[in-house]
């Protein structure tokens, strides 16, 4: 990871490996990069998006910049502030209740199915549980909140529709900039851990009664968890 600048020491991005997003038009991978690293929790919600610094990190232009920024500000991720600049979009109690409505319909219809749950899916499953209770050991709440993210989209996957998948790791960006960070993120992010694994154990049980009614009580207390984040801040 690299620093953008010495006066924002804590904005940072992750630069992944060459791979099959290098195909993309340029501004289309520099909009994946920042939404993957929205995803990841190194940019939080609020977060100014210095345009030169930025620009450099990505080592891309100002103009492929500008036109990554439009694209995610289109998916609801960034917002432009008038002799501000752009900054990473802060959600409401509004966008909580679609982000779960769509929740349900993808993560519910996913689980009833029992087709489309393989065995690899249920390692990746199981990786994601893992490296979320090593983080957790360290302390590295930012970490297990990424890994929850990735054991949903593990969940969407399962359906084998690339239009989902899309879809849903926008969503998943959104979802991450309602999570807390800071003093209050351990109270915040523990209690998942053991409902992911509980959720794994009863799909490789085959258990997809109880796995679906499990799901359901999951995103609920997860919604109202979220809630409250609005009328009582941690």
């Amino acid at each position: 990871m690299k620093p953008l600048s010495d006066d924002n020491s804590h904005l940072f991005i992750d630069i992944p490996p060459a791979g099959a997003d290098d195909n993309l038009p340029a501004f289309e991978r520099v909009s994946l990069l920042l939404r993957e690293n929205i995803i990841n929790g190194h940019l939080r919600a609020g977060q100014p998006l210095p345009e030169i610094e930025l620009a450099a990190l990505c080592q891309t232009s100002r103009n492929t910049l500008r036109e990554a920024l439009r694209f995610l500000h289109g998916e609801g991720l960034v917002n432009y502030h008038q002799n501000r600049g752009v900054f990473v979009r802060q959600l409401d109690k509004r966008d909580v209740r679609d982000i779960y409505k769509a929740r349900r319909h993808l993560e519910m219809l996913a689980i009833a199915t029992p087709s489309s749950i393989s065995e690899l899916h249920l390692q990746r499953l199981q990786d994601h549980i893992s490296r979320a209770e090593q983080a957790a050991a360290q302390e590295d709440w930012r970490t297990v909140g990424t890994h929850s993210l990735r054991f949903h989209q593990t969940i969407v996957q399962m359906l084998g529709c690339g239009r989902f998948n899309d879809f849903f790791s926008v969503l998943l960006a959104q979802l991450r900039l309602l999570f807390v960070s800071g003093a209050g993120e351990r109270e915040f992010q523990l209690p998942w851990i053991a409902r992911d694994r509980e959720l794994w154990s009863l799909l490789s049980a085959q258990q997809q009664e109880q796995a679906c009614a499990a799901l359901r009580d999951y995103l609920d207390h997860s919604e109202q968890q979220l809630m409250q984040t609005f009328n009582h801040p941690y």
